[in-house]
């Protein structure tokens, strides 16, 4: 059974388009649900906020909607939420740039784009004021830089692991080189932050889950020409990847996805499975994503952003964009058991 609720629709609160989907189930059984909540239009520069909605009984109700990080007219956005098992604390990274900030411009080296944490010892209830750890984390001459955007992991070690991606500023051309995706983590609970294993050039957006050896699986979207995903593994808790391998059975529009752990000692990936950003589809690997099953179809029409959760009772959550004539006329909740 497939179960959908519409959690941001575009103009409601305020705000023109909410996008970039991102889900946390907390220790406590606490669904968390975050996104942009884009001020003035669907770009991604301008007055953008941070916005939260949670669910207390596995997603059947709704509290309504907070704006949980802002900073005026700036941009504050892909939100990469991770809890440490041990200690309860919700991390939150974000992104930062000024509100006519954009990628263009942060790509020639003439904007900034700064990296931010907040976090939650509540459940979500409240956060703190965000602290920037820029200097922790970003290299002097990468220009672009995002988290996520997706939940990060914490692994069997403890390590939180946060999946991210950059590009590096060629002075000669005043340009960026290729993205490429990257980690950053801490192993100190979340009180120190620094940059991990490198990926390969060519990739972007990216999702981690831990395998059941202790290995850890980085699904990227891709700008190999081939509309597939791209996917590497560590084996040292994300200091080293693998060469990259196109996935032949991941179709994409070059566009995010998300990965998850699904607690039977395999993943789920969750992506618009075409050409175009369309038919949102959740897959299954038992391999560790070397091979795929297909799992649900949620949304056969225009569909993007996505992130999977799964609750305790097993549930898998997916929180996605999606509408009927474009793909981000709202950010869709579906949940369903499986088999």
């Amino acid at each position: 059974m497939l179960d959908k609720q519409n959690l941001f629709i575009s103009g409601e609160c305020g705000y023109h388009t909410f996008r970039i989907p991102s889900l946390l189930v907390t220790r406590e059984g606490t669904v968390l649900a975050f996104c942009e909540a884009r001020k003035s239009g669907a770009g991604d520069a301008g007055e953008i906020d941070v916005a939260l909605r949670r669910s207390l009984d596995n997603g059947d109700t709704w509290e309504p909607i907070q704006i949980i990080a802002g900073d005026g007219t700036s941009t504050i956005g892909n939100p990469c939420p991770v809890q440490d098992q041990e200690t309860g604390t919700i991390w939150l990274l974000l992104c930062r740039n000024a509100g006519d900030g954009h990628e263009k411009d942060i790509l020639a080296g003439k904007a900034m784009r700064e990296v931010l944490l907040i976090k939650s010892d509540d459940d979500g209830v409240t956060w703190t004021d965000p602290k920037d750890i820029t200097a922790d984390v970003k290299r002097p001459e990468w220009t672009w830089y995002a988290t996520g955007p997706c939940h990060a992991v914490q692994l069997q070690s403890g390590r939180l692991i946060v999946p991210c991606n950059h590009a590096v500023l060629n002075p000669e051309t005043s340009s960026s080189g290729p993205y490429t995706a990257h980690v950053i983590y801490s192993d100190d609970h979340g009180a120190k932050w620094q940059i991990g294993g490198i990926v390969g050039l060519n990739t972007n957006e990216c999702a981690l889950a831990e395998l059941p050896d202790g290995s850890v699986y980085i699904n990227m979207r891709s700008y190999h020409g081939q509309n597939r995903r791209a996917s590497a593994w560590s084996l040292d808790g994300g200091l080293t990847w693998s060469e990259i391998t196109i996935d032949e059975a991941l179709i994409e529009p070059v566009c995010q996805g998300s990965v998850i752990e699904d607690g039977r000692g395999g993943i789920l990936f969750s992506n618009p499975a075409s050409v175009k950003r369309s038919n949102m589809t959740v897959k299954a690997s038992m391999d560790g994503g070397r091979s795929w099953t297909m799992e649900k179809v949620l949304h056969e029409g225009p569909a993007a952003y996505s992130d999977l959760a799964i609750a305790k009772d097993g549930t898998v959550f997916c929180l996605y964009e999606c509408g009927e004539e474009r793909p981000y006329e709202r950010i869709t909740m579906a949940c369903f058991s499986r088999n």
